[in-house]
This record gives C-alpha cells, structure tokens and sequence, in this order.
C-alpha cells in the first residue's frame, strides 16, 4: 500500500542521514554509485601513463595504443535484524521518537560497514605500491609501540611509490593512538585536532582513530582474511 511505502523510505532516509560522522575515515570514501550495476561495482583501470618527449627530433610523434580494463567489486549486502515498533505512523512524524528507535540499527550498520571497509582498505600485503610496516617502539603487551618514527618510515614509502600527499590518511588503532600519545602528548593532541572537517595533518597524514582494525600475520606481513581476526600481534 501508499502507507506502507511511505514508511518504509522515511525510515531509510532516516538511516541514511548523516550515516559517516564528521569524524569517520569513511568521509574521505570516493562515492562510486555512478558505476554501480546489478550490486557490483564496475570501474576502468587507467592504461600505461605516456612518455614525456623532452626535445624531440622526430616527427611524427609515435601513437601509443590505450586499453583500459573494466574492474568487477561485488557489493556486501549489510541488514539489521527487524524490530518490532508499535504506532509507526505516529512515530514517524516525531523526529525525536523516530531517532529513538532507529539509533540502534544506525549505529550497528556504521560500525560494521566501517569495519568492513576498514578491511578492504587495508593493503593485502608488503608491495612497493602497498606498504606493510612493523612497529618499532618499545615492547609492550606482547606487541612493539607504535612511534612518530615508524610514521616518518611509512612517509617514505609513500613517497618512494608516488602516493598523492593530499590523499594521505591514517586509519590508527586506539593501542597505537596511545602509543603515540606516551610518546609526546602535546604533539599527539594537535595532530587529532579537527578543522572544517579536515584532520591536522603529520608527515603528510591525517589521522583518524577506529578500534575495528585488520589483523596481519606477524611473519608475513600478510592480512588477516575478515572475520579470521584471531591473532593479538598488530603489524
């Protein structure tokens, strides 16, 4: 029915609203719904850059082929157990009420879609293009501190592959935020300072804090598959 319909998108938009907060790394999420089809999200890979010719002689220019190849990333379907709510009609009309029963589903969707995506933007392993680090500090709780070093160490890693600085975010732990915090507090508090929703950045990286983070085998420096997040040791 109409009614039926009706209530149904107002609580979608509801959960919808404001779903990243201000201060999540999701905010820094390209939005790729524009290449959305039949629950997968398909987007072309970039060809080969072209050579840069500095003083060239010869003319023609030489014609270099393009191929961009069409990437397949299926979508995960996320749903909240059904709750039952009583007067929905009633409820719906009160903003209050309405936000009353809904925290909970909202809350339970953003913490496990961030969890999940936390996971998929974490590098599968050590590479030249995806830098894996261990941590250096000193030993504590069976695992090495993080330090203000091992961040400089990932810099340059970054730098050595080419990585915009502009798009650079760390995701932290909070084990490592207060790593960093035992190391210089001053410091650690303004580098998680917030302006117009842009974190301060250190050594190229803004700062972001979410404790659902992906585990790596120590060894290998591989990752840990999702929801095999057994080991105790960070990476």
């Amino acid at each position: 029915t109409s009614g039926a319909q009706l209530n149904k998108q107002v609580w979608i938009n509801q959960i919808k609203n404001n779903f990243y907060p201000d201060r999540s790394f999701l905010t820094k999420a390209v939005d790729l719904t524009a290449f959305v089809e039949n629950q997968t999200i398909h987007f072309p890979s970039s060809g080969i850059d072209p050579e840069v010719l500095i003083n060239n002689t010869t003319y023609p220019i030489r014609i270099v082929g393009r191929e961009d190849d069409d990437n397949i990333l299926p979508l995960d379907k996320f749903e909240t157990e059904n709750t039952l709510v009583r007067n929905a009609e009633t409820i719906e009309y009160s903003y209050d009420q309405l936000e009353s029963v809904i925290y909970q589903h909202r809350n339970t969707l953003q913490s496990r879609t961030a969890e999940k995506a936390a996971h998929a933007f974490a590098p599968n392993e050590d590479s030249e293009k995806t830098p894996v680090l261990k941590t250096t500090g000193e030993s504590y709780n069976g695992r090495k501190r993080l330090t203000f070093m091992d961040v400089l160490s990932l810099k340059e890693r970054f730098d050595a592959a080419l990585i915009p600085i502009e798009k650079r975010y760390l995701i932290l732990h909070p084990s490592h935020v207060t790593d960093l915090m035992a190391e210089d507090l001053k410091l650690f508090k303004d580098l998680t300072e917030v302006k117009d929703g842009e974190p301060t950045k250190f050594a190229g990286f803004g700062i972001f804090q979410f404790p659902y983070m992906p585990r790596y085998n120590i060894s290998t420096l591989e990752k840990v598959a999702f929801g095999e997040n057994t080991s105790k040791n960070f990476a």
